[in-house]
């Protein structure tokens, strides 16, 4: 699992035998090939030593970091107080997350131990905004089921009837990068658009995008679909709940491709089950840190909610590949490297998460 490869992001450092070595836990062979891809870009590459491990950054995998200046870490990776403290104990400085989200690692524990912390604030929204959308389609014209049907030679078209996107009304919620992407993308299907976020656009942007703010329960009960792209917070999480799914429009598309804190995820069984909500398009999972990115198909899954949403013909899981293109890879890998450089270079990375 070693590769001393190294990046020629050091060469303004006038320290020719200062060596950082970096732990990147999660790690798959994209991870690998993307990031010995960008290597191949740099100079003096000896600067470096990155080691990857596929595990988890966990209380017990932690004892890993020991020796390390600095650790890469993904969305399903732990950085709670108590792993935070074990890092800093073996001297650990710096965390950088190889993603947009941060809700994983404790950001007021990480400054009181002093470790820095680096993030990926946009790598490829339109990658996340495409697979949203593609989500949206693929529920709505029912192609997983028709592609399953043909698979067993059944060719019939009872049951797989959609409706034109064109005049749909569809609600954003966040319009951040993903969330304007996103609109972008809806609107050129002609979809009326209205968006919800703390933080709005200029009135010029938004007009320019072709679509209008609206109070959440506005968006609840005139959207047929639902994207969100928000992030989780204390504030954000079960944002979509029992109360708030009753709002809706009875038959509405909800997508998720954020974060798996934002639904109730009991609720949206519930909801699944009356009818009321006509379809779920998730790429994340409130509990997936157990089973997402890895291979479950000979053993057996113990979540019983993820079994339920899994059986029902109206939902379509994916395992958090929203992200997952070859420029968004190529992205991730540059950003990382350059946080990581900064800090080396400056004491703080280039891109640090804010509460």
């Amino acid at each position: 699992m070693k590769r001393r490869n190294n990046d020629s992001i050091l060469s303004n450092n006038n320290d020719t035998n200062i060596i950082f070595r970096i732990l990147m836990y999660s790690t798959k062979e994209y991870d690998k090939l993307s990031f010995d891809t960008k290597l191949k870009d740099l100079k003096q590459p000896e600067k470096y030593e990155i080691n990857y491990t596929h595990q988890h950054l966990s209380k017990d995998s932690v004892k890993q970091a020991k020796g390390y200046e600095c650790i890469c870490i993904f969305v399903n990776d732990d950085g709670s107080r108590e792993v935070l403290e074990k890092l800093k104990q073996i001297g650990v400085k710096l965390i950088v997350l190889r993603c947009a989200g941060f809700n994983n690692v404790d950001i007021k524990a990480a400054e009181e131990f002093h470790i820095e912390i680096g993030y990926v604030p946009s790598y490829s929204p339109n990658a996340v905004a495409e697979h949203a959308v593609a989500l949206v389609m693929a529920l709505n014209r029912r192609l997983h089921r028709a592609y399953d049907r043909i698979r067993n030679g059944d060719f019939r078209l009872d049951g797989l009837v959609g409706f034109d996107m064109n005049g749909k009304t569809v609600g954003v919620l966040g319009t951040g990068r993903i969330g304007q992407f996103t609109i972008r993308i809806f609107r050129g299907f002609g979809c009326r658009v209205i968006a919800y976020d703390l933080y709005k656009m200029k009135d010029e942007d938004r007009h320019a995008l072709g679509f209008e703010y609206a109070e959440l329960d506005d968006i609840y009960t005139q959207a047929d679909i639902i994207s969100i792209h928000l992030p989780l917070d204390h504030k954000t999480k079960h944002l979509i709940n029992a109360q708030s799914i009753e709002k809706m429009k009875k038959g509405v598309i909800l997508v998720n491709t954020a974060r798996g804190g934002l639904i109730d995820t009991k609720a949206l069984i519930n909801a699944l089950k009356s009818g009321h909500v006509g379809g779920a398009g998730l790429d994340v999972y409130e509990n997936e840190h157990k089973y997402f990115f890895n291979d479950f198909s000979s053993t057996i899954i113990d979540d019983d909610i993820l079994i339920q949403l899994i059986s029902y013909p109206n939902v379509i899981l994916t395992a958090h590949q929203a992200f997952l293109t070859q420029e968004a890879l190529c992205s991730i890998a540059k950003v990382t490297f350059e946080n990581i450089y900064t800090f080396f270079t400056t004491g703080k990375p280039v891109n640090t998460p804010k509460l």
